[in-house]
């Protein structure tokens, strides 16, 4: 059911997670009325869509500081005139893709971005949706004893896991470039289940891209209990899926949410920009 604060609406899209939010124009300036209602929501609904929103650079970036200083991203360069924003680009001839596993952004950094706000400057006219998942749920619906032997376990994250030759493999054959060699290897490790700072909520905190074992065990102990997670955390029941048109824009709370980039659209150009916004140190 829809929720209708002073000036917005806010329309659920899926039991699990996810909302539209309508009665803003973000290129006009979001008062601190506005964005109140906006952060309730976001912490409600871990993912929000704005559609057809005509943003500069300027305003979108003005917007994205909105919730908080934005963060660094260490491995694709962001634009000559606004660093912080990264464009996203699959080329028609490219066949690979940025973010087309299910992950949380950068989990290999020790203070991983609180969030991730994502804006659709050019899109195909079909495909390129991302799915979502609710890691709150994902957590909740654990057995006893999982949830119980996982309090208690700590998982090392690494930018070199899952489709590091395929990152750089994009970076190389497209129109965005790489800000670091590939050999680089990033790596942190976090608590497998960790507590929102704001909502006080427990949510699973792994991922696929980017978890490779729990610290203190090898991979070979630790990969059946980490693949029956990632199984797991996107049951359908736990998803919402959003279909990009030119002018969208998403932002979801990377503490307590995956991610996936869907790659259908062979021979069509997409272009996004990326924001991620400072985060903290799990726990």
């Amino acid at each position: 059911m829809a929720s209708v604060t002073s000036s917005l609406t806010v329309e659920p899209v899926a039991g699990a997670l996810g909302a539209v939010v309508k009665g803003v124009d973000l290129a006009a300036g979001v008062d601190d009325a506005q964005f109140a209602d906006i952060e309730e929501a976001f912490l409600a609904h871990q993912v929000l869509f704005f559609r057809d929103q005509d943003l500069t650079l300027d305003a979108y970036l003005a917007f994205a500081r909105r919730f908080g200083p934005p963060a660094d991203y260490p491995f694709a360069k962001g634009l000559a005139s606004h660093r912080e924003i990264t464009e996203i680009i699959k080329e028609p001839h490219q066949t690979s893709i940025f973010g087309g596993i299910w992950h949380t952004d950068t989990s290999y950094l020790p203070e991983p971005p609180r969030a991730t706000l994502l804006y659709a400057v050019e899109t195909p006219s079909a495909g390129g949706d991302t799915l979502f998942a609710n890691l709150y749920r994902a957590y909740e619906t654990l057995s006893e004893g999982m949830a119980n032997m996982l309090s208690g376990l700590r998982v090392v994250n690494m930018s070199a896991l899952n489709g590091i030759a395929l990152r750089f493999h994009h970076l190389g054959t497209g129109s965005m470039e790489a800000k670091k060699p590939g050999g680089e290897i990033l790596s942190a490790d976090h608590p497998a289940i960790r507590a929102h700072p704001l909502t006080g909520r427990k949510a699973l905190y792994v991922n696929p891209a980017h978890s490779a074992h729990f610290a203190g065990m090898s991979n070979e102990e630790s990969r059946p209990i980490l693949d029956f997670l990632f199984g797991h955390a996107i049951r359908p029941e736990f998803t919402c899926r959003f279909r990009w048109r030119s002018g969208s824009l998403a932002v979801w709370d990377n503490r307590c949410t995956l991610h996936c980039a869907i790659n259908d659209y062979d021979g069509h150009r997409r272009v996004m920009r990326r924001v991620t916004i400072q985060g903290d140190i799990p726990v």
